[in-house]
Parts: structure tokens; C-alpha cells; sequence
């Protein structure tokens, strides 16, 4: 448990994981040929926000013990959002057949001819399209990984934060380490 407590290290780490699931949702979009369905789509800003706050904490590199727990709850509310995104899109895969909702349009439809709350509202209550499972691990589809990446990054980011030390050892000019 000492590395969690380099707060620095621990966003950095964080960062680090968001870019590389984001590099894996390109390349399997245009490598694979995956298609992303409008609730990838909101995973996927999900996921670049928290690699966004990972990175802000870790250039800030917060001394001070409220500034960490901001970022902790930042942190905390953008892991959230994406386990919320990514849990809702679990339940569309796992309904019953006869209880999927028909295919609507794309997102960029969507967004060009109805209002944004409207949009957001027709993403969350899913398509068809969000019920179909084209890629597993494990026995475990696409959504159901970015959950589970989103529970612990944010586990990993609030506890680095929230817990951690500052990470480095303030020196004077002549070398003697300060209270």
C-alpha cells in the first residue's frame, strides 16, 4: 500500500489506464470494425473525463489535504457517472428478448434534429442496437469491462487521494526537510 500514497504516481497511474482504454475503444472501432452504439459513445466520455481529472490532480500535484479530497470527489463523480453509463447498458445486454427496445436512430441523428436533453434522455433509455453483444472477454461483454475499469479506477484514484501523502519531501535550499 505505500505506492498509494504518491498521490502523484496514483494520477499519473490513473491517467495512464484511461488512456490505454481509450486506445483499445479506437482500435476496436477502427480496427475491428466495432461500431460504437450512442451508450458506448457516453462511456466513452466517461471514461476521458475521469483521465481528465486523473491528469489535472496529477500536474496540480496537490499538497494540501482538502485540495486531494477534491480530487477525490471529482474523481469520484466521474467514475461514477461511467459505472451508471456502463451498468445501464449491462441491463439492456441482459434483458429478455421480447423485452428489448426496438432500434432508434443514430446518435448523430439525434443530436442534429432533437434538443440535448432529449437526446441524453432517448441514449439512457437504450435501442436495440445497445442490447446487442458483439464482444466478450471472459464471458464478460465490453460494457460490462468498462465497469468494472470505472470501479476501480475510481476506487484506485479516490483512495490515492484521499489517503495518500503528498508524495515528495519539501527541501529548503540548504537541504533540510520542512516540517
Amino acid at each position: 500500500m505505500d505506492w498509494l500514497r504518491n498521490r502523484r504516481r496514483v494520477n499519473l497511474l490513473g491517467f495512464g489506464a484511461c488512456v490505454a482504454l481509450m486506445a483499445y475503444a479506437l482500435y476496436a472501432e477502427l480496427v475491428l470494425g466495432l461500431e460504437p452504439c450512442p451508450l458506448c459513445v457516453f462511456q466513452r466520455l466517461a471514461v476521458i473525463a475521469l483521465g481528465l481529472v486523473f491528469l489535472v490532480a496529477a500536474l496540480h500535484h496537490p499538497r494540501g489535504r482538502l485540495a486531494a479530497r477534491l480530487y477525490a470527489g471529482a474523481l469520484a463523480l466521474a467514475a461514477g457517472s461511467g459505472i451508471a453509463i456502463a451498468g445501464q447498458h449491462v441491463r439492456l445486454q441482459n434483458l429478455p428478448a421480447d423485452q428489448v427496445p426496438a432500434c432508434g436512430p443514430g446518435l448523430d441523428f439525434m443530436l442534429d434534429v432533437f434538443p440535448l436533453h432529449e437526446d441524453i434522455a432517448m441514449v439512457f433509455t437504450g435501442s436495440g442496437e445497445c442490447a446487442e453483444i458483439d464482444w466478450a472477454l471472459l464471458g464478460l461483454s465490453m460494457p460490462a469491462w468498462v465497469l468494472l475499469a470505472c470501479l476501480g479506477l475510481g476506487l484506485f484514484g479516490v483512495l490515492g487521494n484521499w489517503l495518500g501523502a503528498s508524495g515528495t519531501t519539501d527541501h529548503t535550499p540548504a537541504g533540510r526537510a520542512l516540517p
